[in-house]
């Protein structure tokens, strides 16, 4: 199969040729007519932190495959052909019940399977102090346990990959050495820590940021604090969430300038009410509420937001209009990056990468709007435009 598009690096028109779910060539092409109404073309996106669409948290109690199977499909729509399902903070039992949900769907369907390279845990092993807990439960934020989490990695069948814990928590620091040495990813995040205790969880082996600037104190005092820490640590990924809620157009150009684009990773932090209409949602023991400018809090309130209403396609377009990025630079930071991090191949436009790739419409200033997604080298969402007339 042939597809037609504009590189997204340097808008040149290109034809890139599947098979066997790989990128067989990459050429260029000279059209007669103009490519201006051409879709860009790129690999598909990697978003390391989704909780749930639609309703549905990846982290509920009696989650099920099937559930995980409509939640993962949604991303589809968004250009998304990885994604990480981010559970948070619960009981023992929920958190198992879930990763083994999400094993389920994988083994059950293919395409789930590679859509869903590694799990993320987000908590419970993080601060249980209102500003840097966020939305988590109070009531099953604990000190870390590498019995517990060995037995939740047993029913993933060894898919999580990425956990975010709060090196102020108790027992942290030994927890962070035995998961980096079983290949997991450690970051830190929803802390409250000292500058001792940050530097002690990266010492121990964390490489990244959760969310950098958010899941904090709403004051802070000049300096020193985590925040300050944590930017001016070069062993550090940044993850921001680019959703225009969480972070302000400065923040997001100061994270990115101090990490470089190739350490600063995107993610929309997509809660399990993405996608839902405004009003209030009864989660749990917490009451959220969408709001009609798109924010999701906790509900009574309008300060602590509880994850974001936004798909990731919405963050790549949002991020270049907060800080000087270029199209190419926002796809690496939602794609590239996070492969990098977490270990996984990167999806590129080259031959023999695997043919994971998003047709869409985008104009600078303006909003990305999803046309097409292959998966693997197959059709997984929409349609194929047809292109411009092409020389031979």
């Amino acid at each position: 199969m042939q597809v037609f598009g504009r590189h997204y690096q340097n808008g040149e028109p290109i034809r890139v040729t599947l098979n066997a779910g790989r990128i067989r060539r990459v050429d260029p092409v000279w059209p007669d007519d103009s490519t201006a109404d051409w879709p860009w073309i790129a690999p598909g996106l990697f978003d390391l932190q989704i909780n749930g669409h639609s309703g549905t948290w990846f982290s509920q109690e009696n989650l099920s495959a099937d559930d995980v199977c409509l939640v993962v499909e949604k991303y589809l729509a968004h250009g998304v052909t990885r994604l990480c399902p981010t559970l948070i903070t619960n009981s023992f039992e929920a958190l198992r019940d879930g990763f083994s949900a999400v094993a389920e769907a994988c083994d059950r369907h293919e395409w789930v399977d590679r859509m869903v390279p590694g799990c993320h845990l987000e908590g419970p092993y993080i601060a249980a102090e209102d500003g840097p807990r966020g939305a988590h439960p109070l009531e099953h934020v604990r000190p870390a346990d590498w019995d517990e989490f060995t037995e939740w990695q047993k029913a993933s069948g060894n898919r999580i990959r990425l956990v975010t814990v709060a090196p102020d928590q108790e027992n942290i620091v030994p927890f962070i050495r035995q998961a980096v040495e079983s290949s997991v990813v450690i970051s830190i995040g929803h802390t409250g820590a000292t500058p001792e205790q940050i530097e002690a969880a990266v010492d121990a082996g964390a490489t990244m940021s959760t969310h950098l600037g958010n899941g904090a104190h709403g004051t802070l005092r000049r300096h020193p604090n985590y925040l300050w820490e944590q930017l001016g640590d070069s062993r550090l990924w940044a993850g921001i969430i680019t959703d225009g809620h969480h972070l302000p157009a400065s923040v997001v150009r100061s994270i990115i300038t101090a990490k470089g684009v190739d350490r600063t990773i995107i993610t929309c932090d997509a809660s399990g009410l993405a996608g839902c209409p405004p009003g209030v949602y009864e989660e749990g023991a917490v009451a959220m509420e969408v709001l009609e400018d798109g924010r999701l809090v906790v509900a009574g309130q309008r300060q602590y937001l509880a994850g974001s209403g936004q798909e990731t396609d919405h963050c790549v377009a949002t991020a270049m209009k907060m800080a000087p990025l270029t199209l190419g630079q926002a796809i690496d930071m939602t794609s590239r990056n996070p492969a990098l991090l977490l270990g996984y191949e990167e999806c590129r436009l080259r031959r023999g990468s695997r043919a994971d790739l998003v047709l869409f419409n985008w104009q600078p200033g303006g909003t990305f709007d999803t046309v097409a997604t292959f998966l693997a080298g197959e059709l997984k969402y929409g349609e194929v435009p047809e292109p411009a007339t092409i020389t031979s």
